[in-house]
């Protein structure tokens, strides 16, 4: 046997191993459901609100196409190409990079532990809105009674009413990581993001029949045209691009090499991102429809009702809840839509550390699902199933969201780009069954206008923590939970770097076959805890 057909029966058999999506239908799920999030629901809706409204639609679709799907086109280009997690696929790409995949695997990782938190919240607040247990003080409830939040500080006094949805959230995330990609990622969306859908579908519907629904949506969408000359707006609206598209951080990489060679790349890219945004505006039009009821209740304006985050989750539905017509049920598909859309996206950052250590250590599923999955529920109880939890959890996402995720993008685009010189081929790659074709523009909006996007909402974002600390939380806090977080991710992920990779490892370039116009040997799919 020749050394290239040598080097094709290897990689057919590590992509046997690895497992992969059995079809692009499941892959677009699977993207969907890493990209829609808590961020589309309780984030969009007030960003736009406050940065022009319906005018802000013009800046949000200029930074969509300029540099969303441009930037997520790269992801996909690098994980389908190099057929393997984001470590990997850096390493392939050169190997001093792969300390970039590292980076993003660290980034992952925090995540995980602090997002499992809020979904867990979620849930419990599903059943909460079956009798309105939080009574006529949400608020108070919310920071009282569920989370018993005191002084600022880190504790380690349990909260039974967190620590309890918190482990059946991440025993559920581990059950369906074991399963595989298709079995367990793959089945979960297929299932998940239609559910979501016809279910936040349903909640717009009843939030648009509320009574000042109209004034909600008057509020949301009335254009403020000067809007458009301000830098912070557009900076706001290319900032929730990169966050809602879950691009820059590893897992559209690993996704990516889940997807069969002569998949097409770009019109998954596509679609992916239209429908990302439009359930940002169904989140948008839902939640605006409902603050707008809530604020005729009250005889007060919008503004003085709106808000974004745990505040409008945790404290402004409820309160819609207990004033409105079959308030229960807008509770439960609420609450519910915001379990289902975390879960998705839970299981998607969570494979990224999964991938990363099979491709590394040579692992089955189950053992590398249990390597990582138990340290990081355990993390999260300690961390977030305790009185402290709340503030703990408000500073890593605000620092890892900021620095972590934006920071790792900029660097990891200027590297691929400009010091590596791979966009070229990696355009070619896209473009052997991707249609539209990607061209000179696609590399012109990848090289200059995403990265200097990127640092422009970096500098805003700085600007502001340096002129005062993040919500007045003590120096400690911010510095412990935040700014050594930050640069402690990247120093750990280039020291992961230097580790062995398992014997046989392709290294030197794409794979053997990664060209997706050669012939295909058939791969299989990852069946759960088999290797």
């Amino acid at each position: 046997m020749s050394t290239t057909a040598r080097g094709a029966a290897g990689q057919a058999d590590e992509e046997r191993r690895r497992g992969g999506f059995s079809s692009r239908r499941v892959f677009i799920l699977a993207a969907i459901g890493s990209a829609v999030g808590l961020g589309n629901i309780w984030r969009f809706p007030y960003v736009a609100y406050d940065n022009g409204g319906g005018a802000f639609v013009v800046p949000y679709l200029v930074a969509l196409l300029t540099a969303g799907i441009p930037f997520l086109l790269l992801d996909y280009a690098i994980g389908h190409r190099n057929r393997g997690s984001a470590p990997l696929s850096f390493a392939r790409l050169r190997r001093g990079t792969e300390g970039l995949g590292w980076w993003q695997v660290g980034i992952c990782f925090v995540i995980a532990v602090y997002y499992a938190a809020v979904i867990a919240w979620a849930l419990r607040y599903t059943f909460f809105s079956l009798d309105e247990a939080w009574g006529a003080d949400p608020e108070g409830f919310f920071f009282g009674e569920f989370l018993q939040a005191g002084d600022v500080g880190i504790t380690a006094d349990v909260v039974p009413g967190v620590l309890v949805p918190l482990a059946v959230v991440w025993l559920a995330v581990l059950v369906i990581m074991a399963l595989g990609v298709q079995r367990g990622i793959g089945a979960t969306s297929l299932v998940f993001i239609p559910v979501l859908v016809l279910a936040f579908a349903a909640l717009v519907v009843q939030a648009l029949l509320l009574p000042g629904a109209g004034a909600g949506l008057d509020a949301l969408f009335t254009p403020d045209w000067s809007a458009l000359a301000s830098a912070p707006v557009w900076a706001a609206a290319f900032g929730q691009i990169f966050f809602s598209l879950s691009i820059g951080f590893g897992i559209m990489i690993t996704y990516a090499s889940y997807v069969g060679r002569r998949e097409d790349m770009i019109g998954s890219g596509l679609v992916v991102g239209f429908a990302n945004s439009g359930f940002e505006l169904l989140a948008g039009i839902g939640v605006f429809a409902a603050l707008g009821f809530m604020a005729q209740a009250n005889g007060v304006a919008v503004g003085e009702v709106a808000s974004d985050g745990i505040g409008l989750a945790f404290i402004a539905f409820p309160t819609i809840i207990s004033e409105a017509p079959a308030g229960a049920l807008i509770g439960v598909l609420f609450f519910g839509c915001l379990v289902i859309a975390g879960i998705t996206s839970l299981v998607s950052v969570i494979e990224v550390v999964i991938s990363a250590v099979r491709d590394k250590l040579d692992t089955g599923r189950l053992t590398a699902t249990l390597a990582v999955g138990v340290p990081a529920a355990v993390l999260s109880l300690v961390l977030f199933g305790t009185t402290s939890g709340i503030y703990v959890l408000d500073v890593v996402d605000h620092f890892v969201n900021q620095y972590g995720i934006l920071v790792v993008a900029l660097v990891s685009m200027l590297v691929v780009v400009w010091v590596l010189r791979a966009l070229a081929g990696l355009g070619d790659h896209l473009n052997v069954h991707g249609r539209p074709r990607v061209g000179a523009g696609w590399r012109v909006l990848t090289s200059v206008v995403a990265p200097l996007a990127l640092a422009v909402v970096l500098v805003f974002a700085l600007r502001d923590d340096l002129a005062a600390p993040y919500e007045d939380y003590p120096s400690w806090l911010l510095l412990g939970f935040g700014w050594l977080l930050v640069v402690a991710l990247p120093l750990v992920g280039f020291v992961l770097a230097r580790l062995p990779w398992r014997a046989g490892t392709h290294l030197d370039g794409p794979p053997p076959g990664s060209d997706p116009a050669a012939p295909v040997h058939a791969t299989g799919h990852d069946e759960g805890g088999a290797r």
